[in-house]
């Protein structure tokens, strides 16, 4: 990137403190196609301004596959792990890429000690919409283009939050379309609960191959969606169906950073 991203070590060194802390998560630092998502996310904090910090090294993974597999003894370890550095950079806001770590940090780490304002990048952008910050102009024209948005369960069922993603896309001026299942009505891309790590279980159909099916029923340009993990499982999806050159899944903040020209 044009720009350095600083981490919460480099600002204390300096004596000075983040507005935000962004936590990447570990698809986000790791896999290649999320580390594009990272990208989006750090260029829309530095294009409005915001005082930001990553944890660089010092971030670890939040605990939440071993928690859904079941190992509650690892879960816990990391957690407190991560809390001891957060509470020692006496960090007050979080904003995440992923709703598993947006999940996990808000809902499962106050039982642990760590207590946060946390919030996932949607939000934010929704808020920056809202300020007037971010306006969907000099960049990539989305008018009238027609895009299906994906709910992510942690993001939607999980916590309640449907409107900010879908905020973000009404400002573009698109078509947003919805899926015959979408929202508290929603169907998992089929990652959840670390199942995205393993082979899927025998059945008649992979559940990401039904959600891309349903996806496409509404004939989209664009997919949308706001989880790492459900960019992986729908692009996959794209893949099998052989969508690709007429299909592209991105994440909300990808469409925002390219509708905004950054």
């Amino acid at each position: 990137m044009e720009f350095k991203v600083p981490t919460m070590a480099e600002l204390m060194a300096a004596g000075e403190e983040p507005e935000i802390l962004f936590w990447v998560g570990c698809a986000g630092s790791y896999d290649e196609r999320a580390q594009k998502i990272t990208h989006a996310i750090c260029k829309i904090l530095h294009h409005v301004g915001i005082k930001y910090a990553v944890l660089g090294t010092e971030e670890s993974c939040t605990g939440d596959p071993a928690k859904r597999a079941g190992n509650e003894f690892l879960f816990q370890m990391q957690a407190m792990t991560n809390i001891e550095v957060l509470n020692a950079y006496n960090i007050k806001k979080i904003v995440t890429g992923c709703p598993h770590c947006f999940n996990t940090i808000k809902n499962e780490y106050p039982g642990l000690g760590g207590t946060y304002e946390v919030i996932h990048h949607t939000q934010l952008i929704q808020d920056l919409i809202n300020e007037g910050k971010l306006k969907a102009e000099g960049g990539e024209s989305f008018k009238g283009k027609k895009i299906t948005y994906h709910d992510p369960c942690y993001l939607g069922r999980g916590n309640g939050i449907y409107e900010a993603p879908r905020k973000a896309l009404e400002v573009l001026d698109a078509q947003l379309v919805e899926m015959k299942r979408c929202k508290s009505n929603g169907l998992c891309c089929g990652a959840g609960g670390a199942q995205m790590f393993k082979e899927p279980e025998k059945g008649n159909k992979d559940i990401n191959v039904e959600r891309i099916d349903e996806a496409l029923e509404t004939n989209p340009q664009f997919i949308a969606a706001g989880c790492p993990f459900c960019m992986t499982m729908l692009s996959d999806g794209i893949k099998l169906k052989d969508k690709e050159q007429e299909v592209k899944v991105l994440d909300i903040a990808e469409i925002t950073a390219r509708a905004n020209g950054l």
